[in-house]
């Protein structure tokens, strides 16, 4: 009687779901920033900020590995400092917001590359082409936030990709192929 009460239990038991160990974090639009930087002419290095940022991360801070990121970019965010700049990067010379109003990246991989740094490879998706990158990204800091009073998790990561793979290639290659970006991100535990 006690084997099949135990067998029963251990049945049970397996049949359970399996309590996720990964926490949904919503990014913080406020504290999170898109920079992305290219050559004009070899003269200078502009730079422009994408705010306005939507998305979450599924963090398992036991195993990062297990994590995933889901990011979406609106072109309305742009911001260069320069109106008339603004203005000519959302037109089909470049981004095209118009017709393609958001940049999105969903990861497919995170793999750790060191005690703090990892590898965190995606999709892409700029002016209607999606393409697999890799960032490289450095955790800053996981844990309570003073402010907020809630689990927070911060993130460095860098990439350089070819814009004329994205179908942005106006003025290549006197206006840099190579785009620089660096992604500094904040994010909260959903409640």
């Amino acid at each position: 009687m006690l084997r099949r009460i135990l067998l029963s239990s251990l049945l049970a038991a397996a049949s359970l779901p399996a309590l996720a160990a990964t926490q949904k974090y919503d990014i913080d639009p406020g504290h999170t920033q898109v920079r992305f930087t290219w050559n004009h002419f070899g003269f200078s290095n502009p730079s422009a900020t994408l705010e306005q940022i939507k998305g979450e991360l599924n963090l398992d801070a036991a195993d990062l590995a297990k994590s995933s990121v889901s990011v979406t970019l609106p072109l309305a965010g742009l911001h260069t400092g320069v109106e008339k700049l603004d203005e000519h990067l959302k037109t089909p010379d470049f981004f095209d917001a118009a017709k393609y109003p958001d940049i999105t990246f969903k990861s497919t991989k995170v793999e750790k590359t060191g005690a703090e740094s990892l590898r965190i490879t995606g999709d892409l998706s700029v002016h209607g082409v999606t393409k697999p990158v890799s960032f490289d990204a450095k955790v800053n800091k996981i844990g309570e936030n003073p402010m907020m009073k809630s689990q927070s998790a911060g993130f460095e990561a860098d990439v350089t990709i070819k814009r004329s793979e994205f179908g942005v290639d106006k003025y290549v290659p006197n206006v840099s192929d190579d785009i620089h970006v660096h992604i500094t991100l904040d994010s909260h535990l959903a409640k």
